[in-house]
């Protein structure tokens, strides 16, 4: 591969080439990207359904082996205006204690990398954990075709996979929030790999999460397509082993990333001011620790702009590409700050690569009063 580097798009200026100066003019300029981004990168966003309803199917005993915790599975039932539907199920663990509680929900129960140690570390922080399996949405095996799941509600739409996967952490936000134990204003989503893609869409999009933590995303995730990093996952390869996806409208971009009227940092910067961390491995060469530092840090320059900076974090480990307890125990330890004000007892911005050039030269503008 050739590895030339270009200069990450400038997040404060309009298309039209007029510059952001103010709070508002950001909101404005938020909109303006996230069309852009959700459009053709994505293949738009499935509709919100006329209807949620949440069937309780088992409340356990409090169980001994997670601390007394209490298990509780729901089916998420989604509905069309017409009649037609999805569901899915949703289980959660609800620690002891007065709620109502904050909330660390995942779609990765398909990967079972949520161990029972992490689930037991979790609840005994005091939060619940949620978990669903987002391929009951649509499926991750591109010969399914497009004729279950989500795609038969919509087959006039032309949404890909992580599109789907994102309105089914919206659709499981929906359903905890019809439980009276859950803290609305304390939500975190968690995924890893093509499950961090997912989430940084679903917090791009849903301004109900509070805290997004995408673990080993790589390219279409935190990644980044201007500034491949040697042996990194390339636009080209996402195309074609999982072009179900994203959005064809992509394809002519592949070779011509620099041509793209967006980059990574700018689906970062649609999260701000709400908390981003990114949690990525050194010798996870293929999801491009280098390209996922330089989105982190033109991101960043969105969060200064909006006085949030302490909002955004990155953290690294040694090691390759997989969801760690030390993944999960950074994880938490950045929500407790987020959200609890506990200080962290590591750094969530610091440099790992100090003789990395940067990406940019653009930085935030001075507000306007």
């Amino acid at each position: 591969m050739d590895h030339q580097y270009h200069e990450l798009p400038n997040l404060f200026v309009f298309e039209d080439g007029a510059p952001v100066r103010t709070v508002e003019d950001w909101q404005r300029r938020r909109l303006e990207l996230r069309d852009m981004i959700f459009d053709l990168q994505y293949g738009g966003f499935p509709p919100q359904p006329a209807g949620v309803h949440v069937e309780d199917l088992c409340i356990s005993s409090p169980m001994q082996r997670f601390a007394k915790a209490r298990y509780v599975t729901l089916r998420v039932v989604c509905t069309t205006e017409d009649g037609k539907g999805i569901s899915f199920i949703l289980n959660y663990y609800l620690p002891q204690g007065e709620g109502p509680f904050p909330v660390i929900l995942t779609g990765d129960a398909c990967w079972r990398n949520t161990s029972d140690y992490i689930i037991l570390e979790i609840l005994h922080r005091g939060y619940i954990v949620a978990l669903f399996n987002r391929v009951e949405i649509v499926p991750d095996i591109r010969q399914a075709g497009r004729n279950t799941g989500l795609y038969a509600v919509y087959p006039e739409l032309e949404f890909g996979a992580l599109s789907a996967w994102a309105w089914g952490y919206m659709r499981a936000i929906d359903a905890l929030l019809t439980q009276e134990c859950v803290n609305p204003e304390q939500i975190a989503v968690v995924g890893h790999s093509r499950g961090g893609k997912t989430v940084l869409l679903a917090g791009a999009m849903d301004e109900r999460i509070a805290v997004v933590g995408a673990n080993n995303s790589g390219s279409g995730g935190a990644g980044c397509y201007r500034w491949q990093g040697p042996k990194s996952e390339t636009l080209a390869d996402n195309m074609k082993k999982f072009p179900d996806w994203y959005c064809p409208r992509m394809l002519p971009y592949v070779g011509r990333e620099h041509e793209l009227p967006f980059d990574q940092h700018g689906l970062k910067a649609l999260i701000a001011p709400r908390a981003l961390l990114t949690l990525e491995a050194y010798d996870d060469l293929w999801a491009n620790p280098t390209g996922t530092w330089q989105t982190f840090q033109a991101a960043r320059e969105t969060y200064r702009f909006l006085g949030k900076e302490d909002a955004i974090g990155t953290w690294y480990r040694a090691g390759g590409h997989g969801h760690t307890t030390e993944d999960w125990q950074a994880f938490m330890e950045f929500v407790d700050w987020q959200m609890r004000g506990v200080a962290p007892g590591r750094q969530f911005d610091g440099n790992p690569f100090p003789d990395l050039p940067s990406a940019y030269s653009w930085s935030a503008p001075a507000k306007d009063n």
